[in-house]
């Protein structure tokens, strides 16, 4: 046999070895189990493919972000072969890793039960044990139709090669645009085939090799996204490589789930969103009107302090605005249905920027106006597809709290350097914390990009420059720009570590040339301005709903609804703590009295699930005193404070905007 040399690369370290033709990559890296597949010349493979002389190959470690797609995927299968061995007449959809899991689409008469969950979950854990091997196989495109006759959304997937991953979200883990391979489950012992699926791979060695994993859940999914297609059943799960993990992530979901702003937006009585108004479209409730009007004011009052101007928009326009700013042939299918009346098309506002183009377009402008900094809190409508409203996070109606900066290029670095850190002191004010930035840039390969190369170099670096200010990690974001220029967006963590994206600041030199927007420079010539679009919450009802989940409920008392409550001991006390909620009133807090038939006790309890920051407790002792008590949320007291005393410390919480 010759001899056929390699190179392992591991991180900055390189080894060269010789082995024999038909070594596999598995021989490599022998006695590590935590290698599950590995990268030849840049391709992720299963450790059965053979090298070739000059291969370089790096392992794949499951706790790696492929490795875990690796697991995952492999997770996938083993749960559309349970789903078959027990159910034999459903038909498989698509089954791709996602982040935290997996799932895997079926066509079945019937919805899944949490029962029949339980039964394919044990299903698949004796899959597991019997260590079947991932099998890869090269087929024809005829080969493959014959084989999977039986199975018509493979046979759909099939035709689509090359596109497939255009027309469906995770078809890519199915079908490329090169060879198609099929992956056989073979029995470890005598190695008949147990099972079979199109999948591009890898996949890990063995189902042995699968540590940890559980069913999650099941929900109706539209075939390929689009509820034009049949309706198919979707089985959520997760996977892991210990078992330690898969218990970690199950128990931040249960923290999660208490976090979740639609249980709490029921439980605090601030928001809902009913039936008759719609899918995506909110109401906001007494208190949680509270809490958007304190969000929305003191922004109100940071944009003044800034120098923004104020501004107004309607929430519906002639569709030919949206044409002029390029929206329309980008976003069309984000947008709802058009309005015909007066013998034109009308359309919901899906974004505001096109609008401040005309308030800057409305009378002639001078380079002594720039900056100029327009503001609005402007709601827009969009059409998200049904599968993915989510609460407020992911709503079809929205208030964006919208701006847009005219400026001209030599102010452009200073503007997008104070831009960020204004962001960013602003969402600290709120109590995040926990940053770093995103740089999305163009993928230069698409065709769905405005403007010239220069104008995305001068644009981007910019962009990069002002980032690299801020001392925070800077993450690469490649293709994910807008389609008329490159953005940062500023990613929070919040307080269990998950991530939302939150402001966003993007450069934009093609939509003041779509709506011919000018200034009078200093040499009298007409000069075009850099325009920069700024979202800092990106919709007020989204970051409602991260400051609440962040928060668990339990706003700081300059946010929370009703900041202090009064608790008397008893019916005598109720006009004393009346008085003094009063008092507080009138320095600006928001406080009430609970003066009902419930006992202290009860009334306690009630505060302490409505999360109010501030207890006051009054009884005859403190009313003798002139003083109160309070009790805190954390449920330690501090007893006998004089009135003035205990109003002064509850504007001290507000004013300071700390957690009590």
């Amino acid at each position: 046999m010759s001899d056929v040399r390699v190179t392992i690369q591991r991180d900055s370290e390189r080894e060269e070895r010789v082995v024999t033709t038909g070594t596999t990559a598995a021989a490599l890296f022998e006695g590590e189990r935590s290698v599950v597949a590995a990268r030849v010349a840049g391709e992720l493979k299963d450790l059965t493919h053979p090298l070739a002389d000059g291969d370089e190959v790096e392992p794949v470690e499951i706790t790696s972000d492929d490795g875990l797609n690796i697991l995952r995927h492999s997770t996938a299968h083993v749960l559309a072969q349970a789903v078959q061995e027990l159910f034999p007449e459903a038909k498989l959809g698509i089954g791709p890793p996602i982040k935290d899991g997996f799932y895997y689409d079926f066509d079945v008469a019937e919805p899944f039960t949490p029962d029949d969950l339980k039964r394919i979950e044990k299903k698949m854990q004796q899959i597991q044990k019997q260590g079947q091997r991932f099998s890869r196989r090269v087929t024809t495109d005829e080969a493959a139709r014959e084989e999977l006759a039986d199975e018509p959304y493979k046979l759909e997937l099939i035709g689509l090669k090359g596109s497939a991953a255009d027309a469906a979200e995770g078809a890519s883990a199915e079908v490329g645009s090169g060879e198609l391979t099929i992956y056989d489950n073979l029995d470890a012992k005598s190695g008949e085939l147990c099972w079979k699926d199109l999948c591009r791979g890898p996949h890990l060695p063995t189902t042995r090799l699968i540590p940890a994993f559980k069913l999650m859940r099941s929900a109706a999914a539209y075939w390929r996204g689009s509820e034009k297609n049949p309706q198919l059943q979707r089985i959520y799960g997760t996977a892991w490589p210990t078992k330690d993990e898969l218990k970690q992530y199950l128990e931040f979901l249960a923290e999660a789930e208490k976090r979740d702003h639609r249980k709490l937006g029921t439980e605090l009585d601030l928001f809902s969103i009913p039936e008759e108004l719609g899918s995506g479209l909110a109401v906001f409730h007494p208190k949680g009107g509270v809490v958007r009007k304190v969000m929305e004011d003191y922004s109100r009052r940071r944009h003044e302090e800034s120098g923004y101007d104020f501004v107004n928009t309607p929430h519906i326009t002639k569709e030919r605005l949206f044409e002029i700013s390029g929206h329309l042939p980008h976003y069309a299918e984000g947008m709802f249905p058009p309005l015909e009346f007066d013998e034109q098309n009308y359309r919901l506002k899906a974004m505001n920027c096109p609008m401040h183009n005309l308030i800057f377009r409305a009378r002639g402008r001078s380079y002594r106006e720039l900056p100029l900094r327009l503001f609005e809190f402007g709601t827009v409508y969009r059409y998200e597809k049904s599968g993915v409203v989510h609460g407020l996070t992911r709503a079809r109606g929205f208030t964006q709290d919208d701006s847009h900066i005219y400026c001209t290029k030599e102010q452009m670095p200073d503007e997008l350097d104070n831009l960020l850190t204004f962001v960013l002191n602003l969402l600290r004010d709120y109590g995040l914390s926990d940053f770093y930035l995103e740089l999305s840039t163009r993928d230069p390969e698409s065709d769905k990009f405005m403007g010239t190369d220069e104008e995305w170099e001068e644009a981007t670096e910019a962009l990069r420059q002002a980032a690299g200010k801020q001392g925070l990690e800077l993450v690469m974001d490649p293709g994910g720009a807008a389609f008329y220029g490159p953005k940062i967006s500023v990613q929070a963590r919040d307080a269990i570590g998950r991530t939302w994206q939150m402001s966003t600041i993007q450069v934009d030199f093609q939509q003041p040339a779509r709506f011919g927007l000018e200034y009078t420079a200093a040499d009298g010539s007409r000069q075009q301005p850099v325009m920069i679009h700024r979202a800092l919450f990106g919709s007020i009802e989204r970051f409602f709903a991260v400051l609440l989940e962040h928060y668990a409920g339990a706003f700081p008392a300059w946010l929370a609804p009703v900041q202090a409550v009064g608790i008397p001991i008893g019916d005598d006390h109720v006009p004393y703590l009346t008085e003094f909620a009063a008092a507080a009133k009138a320095k600006g807090l928001r406080m009430e009295v609970d003066s009902s038939s419930d006992r202290m006790q009860k009334k306690i309890r009630n505060a302490q699930k409505a999360k109010t920051p501030f207890m006051v407790i009054a009884g005859d002792e403190d009313i003798a005193n002139g003083a109160v008590s309070f009790r805190y949320r954390d449920g330690s007291q501090k007893n006998g404070i004089p009135r003035d005393e205990a109003i002064a410390e509850i504007l001290d919480a507000v004013e300071r905007r700390i957690q009590v």
